[in-house]
């Protein structure tokens, strides 16, 4: 008999999309792992310095950096992606590792088919709005599962920290609550039901 949770613990692996330490859009991931659901454990990937620009010719030695990034999005159940806006568009350094994650020759394409959920802040006032927009364009093209909605755009980031850089504005943390629990039910919708393996073993034939 297979047992399957009923709430079970799914794993989020959340990207920031700035290489700051203490970016405004790491700070955001921060928050949202504070407010996300029971269900839901989120972790943040710091290894994008490590992967290189990417190269053709690279392929064949599997960068170290790349292989760490496309093992962790393989574990996880899920992926969030929090991207500030460099003139008008997503970073260099997110298009670039979202270049080598689609790649086959790399043990297949791990974002094709894989939950993920976009968000962002930026210090001006449109909230990031345009990166968003190409960065859901680069995930569908890459065969990804982009919830649709709700979004969350961030403006005026300088605002809704407090000195520690804990969010604190009202308004945006019950948004991030709602984005979250919108998230937990994606994650149910797209990704398969969790088997309880050991419960397996153990029941009778």
């Amino acid at each position: 008999m297979t047992l399957f949770h009923e709430n079970p613990v799914r794993r989020v692996l959340c990207l920031a999309g700035s290489l700051r330490r203490d970016s405004y859009n790491r700070r955001l991931l921060r928050a949202a792992a504070a407010q996300a659901p029971a269900s839901l454990r989120l972790d943040v990937h710091d290894g994008l310095s490590a992967v290189p620009l990417f190269n053709e010719d690279l392929e064949s030695s599997a960068p170290t950096g790349v292989l760490a990034l496309r093992e962790a999005i393989v574990a996880a159940d899920g992926l969030i992606i929090a991207t500030p806006e460099y003139n008008q568009a997503i970073p260099g350094v997110l298009k670039n590792a979202l270049d080598w994650l689609s790649r086959e020759s790399l043990v297949g394409e791990v974002l094709s088919g894989k939950p993920v959920a976009v968000l962002g802040i930026s210090s001006g006032p449109w909230g990031t709005r345009l990166a968003q927009a190409s960065l859901r364009q680069v995930l569908h093209t890459c065969g990804a599962l982009v919830m649709p909605a709700p979004g969350l755009f961030v403006a005026n980031a300088a605002m809704r920290f407090d000195d520690d850089g804990t969010l604190v504005d009202p308004a945006v943390i019950r948004s991030l609550q709602n984005f979250m629990l919108a998230f937990e039910q994606w994650l149910q919708r797209m990704a398969p039901p969790i088997v309880d393996l050991e419960s397996t073993l153990r029941a009778p034939a």
